[in-house]
Parts: C-alpha cells; sequence; structure tokens
C-alpha cells in the first residue's frame, strides 16, 4: 500500500510501487486532466505538479510520489472558479483539439510558481517541450502570457 498525496487528500494506493503516477491518477483516482499520449515522458501531456515542480506522470512510479504533494488539473480550480493559468487560456481559446492543454497548463502553472513574471523568452523554455499538433501554439503563448500578467484584460 503507497499512500499518496493528490490535489490535497490522502489515498491510499494497492499497486505495484513501480506502477506509473499516470495510471493510477486515471484509472484508480478517475482524474482526466493528464492524459497518455507518448509513455515517454516526452510529449508533456500526462503533466502534473509535484512539489510545484512539472512531471511526467507517465514514466515516474508511484513510489517515489509517496509523501509528496501531488496537483493534477483538477487540483487547479474548477469551472466554477478556475486557476489564473485557467482562467487565461479559456480567454485566449487557447486550445483546438485540446489534448495537449493539460500539459501546457500544469507546465505554465510550474513556471508561474517559480518566477511569478516571466518573460516571453522563459515561457517559451518552460513550454519548448509540450507538443502540440493543432497549431494553438499562439494562443497557448498568449494565455501563458496573460497569466503571467504581461497581458491585460482589455487587450483580450
Amino acid at each position: 500500500m503507497i499512500r499518496l498525496n493528490v490535489n490535497g487528500r490522502s489515498h491510499d494506493i494497492d499497486a505495484a510501487p513501480d506502477t506509473a503516477l499516470l495510471y493510477v491518477l486515471r484509472n484508480d483516482l478517475k482524474l482526466n486532466g493528464p492524459k497518455y499520449g507518448c509513455g515517454l515522458g516526452e510529449c508533456g501531456t500526462c503533466t502534473v505538479l509535484i512539489d510545484g515542480v512539472a512531471a511526467r506522470s507517465c514514466v515516474i512510479p508511484i513510489e517515489g510520489c509517496a509523501g509528496r504533494d501531488i496537483v493534477t488539473l483538477e487540483g487547479l480550480g474548477s469551472r466554477e472558479r478556475p486557476d489564473p493559468v485557467q482562467a487565461a487560456f479559456i480567454q485566449e481559446q487557447a486550445a483546438q483539439c485540446g489534448y495537449c492543454l493539460n500539459g501546457m497548463i500544469m507546465s505554465t502553472k510550474a513556471l508561474l510558481l517559480r518566477s511569478p513574471h516571466p518573460t516571453e523568452a522563459e515561457v517559451l523554455e518552460a513550454l519548448r517541450y509540450n507538443l502540440c499538433r493543432c497549431g494553438a501554439h499562439i494562443e497557448i503563448l498568449r494565455a501563458a502570457m496573460r497569466a503571467a500578467g504581461h497581458l491585460a484584460e482589455a487587450e483580450g
């Protein structure tokens, strides 16, 4: 049994210690924000925050997550009260198919936790390894810049 703290709640997980965190989040805890993409930690669709740092949940075994604070997309905000990053992505309509959105939002949140007012270059670097095949990159960048406070409401 491994105890995980996910979105502020403790969960006792009965799974092999080397089980990927993504599988526990989606299958056991029914949290569908993180997506299965490549299974290699390269595309970013499975990104979660672990102790405030962006992490690829498809390659992280749950045994390394015990006692750490895990936050998924569902833990950021709600439909009624979205996190500022989620709100910025909504305002900028920063999605087409939406598959990459979890990784983009979680990577942006991690960046803002460590650097509240990043430059555009820092945003681009933080999102560099999150893949989007739809071509929503301009809207995604605008959303991240809005979340960082660089775009005023009147611009949107």
